[in-house]
């Protein structure tokens, strides 16, 4: 199993995921109707690379702020309103647990407050331990645990405010690798996207979220990449079909030579589902590999020819990092079912989220 690998992720009271609880494979397929809760997780699993970068405040605000991302169900009697969040990794765990912030709110009554979190290593060392305001962590060559020095935002994970890591390297180490996962949900195509234009081109070893650096990501890919790997995705997608980049005066822009015209068509010219393809395709060639990629709805736009060649590159991409796709395609998901993914299928009841591993 490789270094970091999530292998237990565990989300409780977070919109419609009363308690879901997914073990992930290297390759990882999640289905579901509409409404079923894909989103729901898949904003879930965001929660943790928010707090290892300091951006759970920001980020629950940004969905309408802990009110509303609570379970949106009936409670229990006494029971306490909180998010509980459980990630197992290879060399550690983490818990977070995230709640309403106690009275007098302020004028910040939408921000998360985090009432407790969690490190511990696969031997049951605690690295990090927080309640409210106060964390201890293990020091290295400290004997037992030390308390934190710095004072705590009450808004953000103990993780994300780590100083000093050559202190703290086992807490270095586990922020680090969430810090590295990554995800793509949407690439806007319209035509003002930037990604339709030229952009100013630096190294891009990881296109950005929202793909406005596909030009230099595919640069950089041709310099220190998988060269083969990429045309051999563009090819399977558009037989007889060549990228290029044109660079001028640090601008670069993306061009794709398609058979059977004379010349080169631009960003801006090609389709949506041709534009996001590319997307997803610079995202899975990346030359630094996360340990985590996740995927939501990448078949979107697609038109369900372009599942066979994603299938290929998705199960490429699975040989250097875990892999999780939530997906609308049935057929994409059987593709990669086929080829031996692990496969969840989320459905309601009673207004919760269940997430059923498919045999």
């Amino acid at each position: 199993m490789r270094r970091g690998v999530l292998r237990r992720f565990a989300i409780r009271n977070y919109r419609s995921l009363r308690e879901v609880a997914l073990e992930p494979g290297d390759l990882t397929v999640i289905t579901g109707a509409n409404g079923a809760g894909k989103s729901n997780l898949y904003r879930a699993l965001g929660l943790v690379l928010a707090a290892a970068r300091g951006r759970l405040a920001a980020t629950i605000v940004a969905d309408g702020g802990m009110p509303s991302v609570l379970w949106a169900g009936d409670w229990l009697k006494d029971e306490r309103r909180r998010i509980e969040v459980e990630v197992e990794a290879l060399d550690w765990r983490f818990d977070l647990v995230c709640g309403l912030p106690p009275p007098p709110e302020g004028a910040f009554a939408l921000d998360p407050y985090v009432k407790a979190e969690r490190l511990t290593a696969p031997d049951g060392t605690k690295l990090l331990e927080r309640q409210g305001p106060s964390a201890w962590m293990q020091a290295r060559g400290a004997r037992g645990r030390t308390t934190y020095p710095a004072a705590l935002e009450p808004q953000e994970a103990a993780l994300s405010q780590l100083r000093e890591p050559h202190l703290y390297p086992d807490v270095a180490m586990a922020q680090a690798q969430l810090r590295r996962w990554r995800f793509y949900h949407h690439f806007s195509t319209d035509a003002d996207s930037p990604i339709r234009s030229p952009q100013v081109g630096t190294r891009t070893p990881v296109l950005a979220a929202d793909g406005r650096d596909l030009a230099a990501a595919f640069q950089t890919i041709l310099e220190v990449g998988d060269t083969r790997g990429l045309a051999d995705a563009i090819d399977r997608a558009f037989p007889g079909a060549q990228l290029h980049i044109d660079r001028r005066d640090g601008q670069f822009a993306t061009f794709l030579h398609q058979r059977g015209f004379k010349r080169a068509f631009a960003a801006r010219e090609l389709s949506d589902g041709t534009l996001r393809y590319l997307c997803l395709v610079a995202a899975l060639l990346s030359p630094r590999p996360s340990p985590l990629l996740i995927l939501n709805e990448p078949d979107q736009s697609l038109h369900p020819d372009l599942s066979y060649p994603l299938s290929e590159s998705i199960l490429n991409a699975a040989e250097r990092s875990q892999v999780i796709v939530i997906t609308h395609s049935p057929l994409l998901a059987r593709l990669l079912t086929s080829a031996g993914a692990t496969a969840y299928d989320l459905r309601l009841e009673a207004g919760a989220t269940v997430a059923e591993a498919v045999a």
